[in-house]
């Protein structure tokens, strides 16, 4: 069975406010994707997409989505013109953090995982330091926000895998900590 990627956001437009829940629920290949938002199904074909923004094709209509600033709380961005605030999801970290092994009682596991795709900010300990589950070790960058990343158990950094300034795609092994 397919997994599909959930996404729930809320949105202010000026004195607009609302959330939707949007899923993917069909990738067509080639950057096209069907989308369902509430109950009605959407084709989405991405264009292009960057750190500065993203430009698509949404049932024929074509969109683009300047991202301006963002805090950890929420983000600016230029949609068709349009200045727009979006409330990010205060749970992400906490998501991130049970996805990459904090949420694991049996923490048998040796290697921290990457949840997300991004860029290393910065890296908080070296091999051979002590750690205790909960304590960040390292910084990624993704899509405007920085997110920790926690270590998933008590124990010590046997091998750091990743550099500052380098990439890693969802799933990479980040720290083995044993």
């Amino acid at each position: 069975m397919e997994k599909h990627a959930g996404i729930n956001m809320e949105y202010k437009i000026e004195d607009v406010t609302g959330t939707f829940n949007g899923q993917i629920t069909k990738n067509l290949g080639n950057n096209e994707y069907l989308i369902k938002i509430g109950s009605d199904e959407h084709n989405l074909r991405i264009l292009a997409m960057d750190s500065k923004g993203i430009e698509f094709i949404l049932d024929q209509k074509y969109h683009k989505v300047k991202y301006l600033e963002n805090t950890t709380s929420q983000m600016n961005m230029v949609v068709d013109g349009v200045p727009m605030k979006i409330g990010m999801n205060s749970q992400f970290d906490s998501i991130v953090y049970k996805n990459s092994g904090g949420g694991d009682s049996a923490n048998s596991q040796t290697n921290l995982h990457s949840q997300i795709p991004g860029k290393v900010v910065s890296i908080n300990v070296g091999e051979g330091d002590s750690v205790k589950k909960g304590d960040v070790v390292c910084v990624l960058e993704s899509m405007k926000m920085q997110v920790s990343i926690k270590a998933h158990k008590d124990g010590n950094v046997r091998k750091i895998k990743v550099k500052t300034g380098g990439s890693v795609a969802k799933n990479d092994v980040l720290a083995e900590i044993e």
